[in-house]
């Protein structure tokens, strides 16, 4: 098995490959949004260095939102052409989940709620724990709220951009990412089981509707 990972959901962009156990290859830029510029040399310096191609990964997997629009749409738009292109299949990975992996990946936490910052006063928000497997899994639904209402919903320890919006003095884990390394550790499961979607299915998640319309609005709130 070679699952090829990428993250540019929320404004970094990181790439990662791994076989059924061992990690093969990570690569994080952190500078934001240089997605655009950086992706495909880094899927490229991926491939050399592994001497692998696309046709010979089994699978790919993606953060698929919520997070940044534009980092959103350019990380479904570059897995469905390297999906179509070498007719692979993909998993779909939610960024608030890799954001949970990614507190139990570095902190050892096994109970969070992930928080990101949605702008215009919202925040994107869903709590995870730990299951036996190792991954971290979804005990309620994905929500776009304003604060206050994110504030009611909190079970867990916060954790990402959108914790210190909605409770100031929890500020610990405010600067926690998730990369590509989480959204393999969650995919590789799926992969295994063949638990998967085709090229046309993978789709960006926004949680917010006619997310193209409010790009000058959320630019106002930067």
């Amino acid at each position: 098995m070679k699952l090829l990972a990428l993250e540019t959901a929320n404004e970094q962009c990181s790439i990662c490959i791994v076989d059924e156990t061992h990690e093969l290859f990570f690569q994080l830029d952190a500078r934001a949004k240089a997605q655009t510029q950086t992706i495909l040399p880094m899927i490229d310096q991926a491939f050399t260095q592994l001497a692998l191609s696309g046709s010979e990964l089994t699978a790919i997997t993606f953060s698929r939102g919520p997070g940044s629009f534009s980092g959103v749409r350019i990380n479904a738009a570059v897995t469905q052409a390297l999906a179509w292109a070498n007719d692979l299949p993909v998993v779909p990975v939610s960024s608030l989940q890799a954001l949970a992996q990614a507190a139990y990946r570095i902190y050892g936490l096994t109970a969070v709620t992930a928080v990101l910052d949605a702008r215009m006063k919202e925040v994107y928000i869903a709590s995870f724990q730990l299951d036996q497997q190792g991954i971290m899994q979804a005990v309620d639904a994905e929500q776009l709220l304003n604060y206050s209402d994110a504030t009611e919903i909190v079970k867990f320890e916060l954790v990402g951009s959108g914790s210190a919006l909605i409770k100031p003095e929890q500020i610990q884990y405010k600067d926690l990412s998730a990369t590509a390394q989480d959204i393999a550790t969650i995919a590789r499961t799926d992969v295994k089981q063949k638990k998967w979607v085709s090229a046309e299915q993978a789709l960006p998640v926004y949680l917010r509707d006619n997310a193209w319309k409010k790009i000058p609005e959320q630019i106002k709130a930067t």
